[in-house]
This record gives C-alpha cells, sequence and structure tokens, in this order.
C-alpha cells in the first residue's frame, strides 16, 4: 500500500500534523490514549461490542480501523524521519512537549536538575582535586626534594609526600638506606653509620656540579642527612629534620634517646634487641613489638597505613645508632636547618623536640598539630605545605 505523505494528516493526543512538517497545531484533546488494549473511542466501531461482533460489515469496520491507525504509525515516522533530516526537530530532556512559537527550530535551555550525577561525585573532596604546579617552583634555588626514611622505615613511607610534591612540579627522590625498604643487605651485618648512609652519599656525590637539593630526614634520618650534610654542604641548599635526630657534634642518636628513655616506658616496651651474633655478643639491631607499634608511632595515622608499616618495616641496625658524630660550623653548620614538630608524637616526645631544638637551634621551627611520629601518614597535607613554604624561603647568602 503506498501512502502519500502529502496528504496524510493525524491528530494523535489533542496535536494536528501534516505529514510535511508544514504545520504544528495544539489544540485541546477530547480524549487521552491509554494503554489497556482497546481502541480510541473516537474512531467508529470502536466499542468493545463491535471488536467481538462476528458480523461481516462489523469486521469489516474493525480492519477500516486497524488499516487507518496503521497509516497513523506510518505517517508519524515519516513525519520523525523527515524532521531528523532536516534537522528541525528538537528534542527536549522534559517529559512534557515543547513545541516552537516561531519557525525554525528551537533551541532548548539544560536544566540543571537534568544532569545525571555521576558514580564519583560523592567521593571527590577538594583536597583530593590535582595540585596546580607551584607557579614559583621554576624560580627556586632547587626544586629538588631528597627524602630520607626513619629507623626501620623505607622509602616506601614518602608515598604520599612524593605524590603531592611531584603534583606541585618538584622533582622528588626517596632513598632506601643500606638494609631497609627493598635494599638487600642484612641489617645486622651494619657495622657503621657511613655504611647504613651510603645509598644516600653515592646519591649526592653523582649530582652535576652546581646542582643542589633540599634534604629531609625523619627519625633517625636526621642524623643520617646530618652526616651527609658534613660530607657534601655544598650541594645541599636545605635540610628539614622532621620529628628527627637533629644531633650536636660529638652525640649519636642513642645518647640523645637515652635522654627521655626512663620515662618514656611505651618505647623500652616496645623495643626488642637482636643478637645475630649470639646472646655472649652486643646486640646488633633493634626491632619493635608489632601489638605496641601502633601506639607507639601511629597513633594518629589511617589503618590502612598502619598496615602498610607493618609489613614492611625492617629492623634498626644498632651500631649507626651509637655512632657519635663529627660536626663542624663550615660544613654542617654552613647548611640552612629547618625543624617540624610532631606534637602528638609518643615516639620522641615534644619535650625531647624541643630540647634538641634549643640545644642546637635550627633557623625556623615549623609545628604540625594533631600528628603522630609518622606525619607523613598522619598529615600529609600539613607536611606537604610545610616543605613548600620551606622550599620557597630564600637560601641564606655565604
Amino acid at each position: 500500500m503506498r501512502i502519500s505523505r502529502k496528504n496524510i494528516k493525524f491528530r494523535y493526543q489533542g496535536f494536528k500534523i501534516d505529514a510535511m512538517g508544514n504545520s504544528w497545531v495544539c489544540f485541546a484533546p477530547k480524549e487521552e490514549v491509554g494503554f489497556t488494549g482497546e481502541p480510541s473511542k473516537r474512531f467508529p466501531n470502536s466499542s468493545r461490542k463491535a471488536r467481538t461482533s462476528s458480523s461481516p460489515s462489523k469486521n469489516k469496520g474493525k480492519l477500516d480501523e486497524d488499516a487507518f491507525i496503521q497509516q497513523q504509525a506510518i505517517a508519524a515516522a515519516l513525519l520523525f524521519r523527515h524532521h531528523q533530516q532536516n534537522g528541525s526537530l528538537s528534542l527536549s530532556r522534559s517529559t512534557s512537549l515543547v513545541f516552537p512559537s516561531s519557525p525554525g527550530p528551537k533551541k532548548l535551555s539544560k536544566s540543571s536538575s537534568s544532569r545525571q550525577r555521576s558514580r564519583f561525585d560523592s567521593l571527590i573532596q577538594p583536597h583530593q582535586l590535582v595540585i596546580d604546579k607551584d607557579p614559583n617552583v621554576d624560580a627556586l634555588e632547587t626544586n629538588h626534594f631528597v627524602l630520607v626514611h626513619g629507623g626501620g622505615f623505607g622509602a616506601w613511607c614518602w608515598y604520599k609526600i612524593m605524590t603531592l610534591l611531584e603534583e606541585g612540579g618538584y622533582r622528588v627522590d626517596a632513598v632506601d638506606l643500606t638494609g631497609a625498604g627493598i635494599h638487600s643487605f642484612d641489617t645486622n651485618s651494619i657495622a657503621s653509620l657511613a655504611q647504613y648512609v651510603k645509598p644516600l652519599t653515592d646519591f649526592l656525590e653523582k649530582l652535576g656540579d652546581g646542582e643542589k637539593v633540599i634534604l629531609a630526614g625523619h627519625d633517625f634520618g636526621g642524623a643520617c642527612i646530618s652526616y651527609a650534610m658534613e660530607l657534601f654542604p655544598s650541594k645541599i641548599s636545605k635540610a628539614i629534620f622532621i620529628a628527627a635526630a637533629m644531633l650536636s657534634s660529638g652525640q649519636s642518636t642513642l645518647d640523645m634517646f637515652s635522654q627521655q628513655a626512663a620515662s618514656n616506658d611505651l618505647m623500652r616496651q616496645a623495643q626488642i634487641f637482636l643478637y645475630a651474633n649470639g646472646k655472649d655478643q652486643a646486640p646488633t639491631a633493634i626491632d619493635l613489638d608489632k601489638t605496641l607499634v601502633k601506639d607507639l608511632l601511629f597513633n594518629q595515622s589511617p589503618a590502612k597505613d598502619i598496615t602498610l608499616a607493618l609489613v614492611s618495616m625492617r629492623p634498626i641496625p644498632l651500631a649507626p645508632v651509637m655512632e657519635k658524630l663529627s660536626l663542624s660550623d663550615e660544613d654542617y653548620g654552613s647548611v640552612q636547618r629547618f625543624y617540624i614538630v610532631t606534637q602528638e608524637d609518643c615516639a620522641i616526645p615534644v619535650s625531647l623536640q624541643e630540647s634538641m631544638i634549643e640545644i642546637n637551634p635550627p633557623e625556623q621551627v615549623f609545628w604540625l598539630k594533631g600528628s603522630d611520629h609518622a606525619p607523613f601518614f598522619s598529615r600529609p597535607q600539613s607536611l606537604h605545605k610545610v616543605l613548600v613554604e620551606i622550599a620557597q624561603i630564600p637560601s641564606k647568602q655565604v
């Protein structure tokens, strides 16, 4: 059956439309079309009785009605296709129909309520957005950080800080000292501080002429960066001690910890001495009781970071901890020093940190409120902010 689009007109839910789409006329609908399966009462022979009648004339009327409905469907399809091809059909996200008040397509406004919420919307927090590159980073004397872990830790502990600094445009390296992190050397066989710090001193030695870095040391890493400052003062722009052993010349890390060992019961209870050479010989390393390490080191840290630490920490070599440093004003003293105090620290209490600051004053002191002994876990955003602030402090003129 051929149907001329030019002559087909139909009414659907109160709208009269010709198949060429030349006029859209709105008028009040007489009846709504339901989904009961019954035909509309607007057409002849549309009663339920007529549908069930066996009369030939009534059956013929049903066929005429079915043919007419089919023609309407075909006409509607042709109309829709015509407007699609000519770009004159605008679809609204609204469930109500929109008719243009003037010829031509009408641009429909997009309601904000029509946007489907992403499944990630509720998960994104402002502080998790990508950090813009620091506009001053390229103007600094150096934008290169070298991060040195504390006793028992490894380069892995800096993963949050490394990410934040790198997103800000800084260069970052974190080293595994001998026998720490993924370094394969046996911790019990480390006989000196020089041996323990060798990965750091090797790194500094390979720096190009005139190249400088900012050293940041945590915990026992403070003694390690002090040793490096004495050897390579011209390659270190600034030194940052983060809840770290900031020693005076002639002092060892063990001396520093001994100042409050008697009052720090938790520290004494958590320490486990290892005797790789036999019980009749001096201890070779110190391990920590895993059942107490949370309260000692991570009392403010997230559970997932504590889990990471418990499976990653290694014993602390004892010989480097007992070694006294020899530091000079000409070398070690020529490097700008900064100290970051962790205020909820149970391993190196605030009183001990303040004592080191008073005896060996740095250029400036920063306080991390609410931080335990591992600020890279408990307060990474705050620690990152302080590190960037220190990096931007003008270098001391020599």
